[in-house]
């Protein structure tokens, strides 16, 4: 068992490719994250984790490091077809809690729509185990707003990276992801 993941970072890629696995190794690579041996895990935000940048968390890795991440990715051949894949974060305003992430692709969805559904699922997973009450079948927005006036979630975002399939027929590969890493003097 290793430690709790004190800090999370967000990052996201594309890749186009005649070869799938070489397509997704292109959205990794544009992500940032293709040196590392990536393990999936879901779908908790830890306690007192901190939402860093990409620039500062790749600091604290290192080439063939194994390093946690929940992820999700797409891919199509076909041409012009629109995929997506994205990452949801709730973090509740109480940093001794867990949040969640929540991991979504589709096809045919902008990022805007696939981002917010992914936060909608994590914030509705949080508001579950933290007793805000909600109604499933309202409106991401009407929904969004019960989670403001609750002052027990402080915030929702995600990441998200589409991309167009190629004219061509190559592959496209997106990838979007929450990477963990261990801040150096973390409490």
């Amino acid at each position: 068992m290793g430690p709790v993941p004190t800090g999370v970072f967000l990052t996201k890629g594309a890749g186009r490719h005649r070869e799938k696995l070489n397509s997704f190794e292109l959205a990794l690579r544009s992500a940032q994250i293709a040196e590392f041996n990536l393990v999936r895990v879901q779908s908790i935000f830890p306690p007192n984790c901190k939402l860093i940048t990409p620039q500062e968390g790749l600091r604290y890795v290192k080439p063939g490091q194994v390093v946690f991440a929940v992820m999700s990715d797409n891919a199509t051949n076909e041409p012009h077809r629109l995929c997506v894949a994205t990452v949801g974060i709730a973090i509740p305003a109480d940093a001794r809690n867990y949040g969640y992430l929540s991991e979504h692709h589709s096809f045919g969805e902008t990022e805007q729509k696939a981002g917010d559904y992914a936060e909608d699922l994590a914030a509705m997973m949080l508001a579950t185990i933290l007793g805000v009450d909600f109604d499933p079948n309202g409106s991401y927005d009407e929904r969004k707003d019960i989670w403001r006036v609750s002052d027990k979630i402080v915030s929702t975002r995600n990441v998200a990276q589409s991309a167009i399939g190629d004219r061509d027929g190559l592959w496209t590969s997106v990838v979007a992801a929450a990477v963990f890493v261990n801040l150096p003097d973390s409490k």
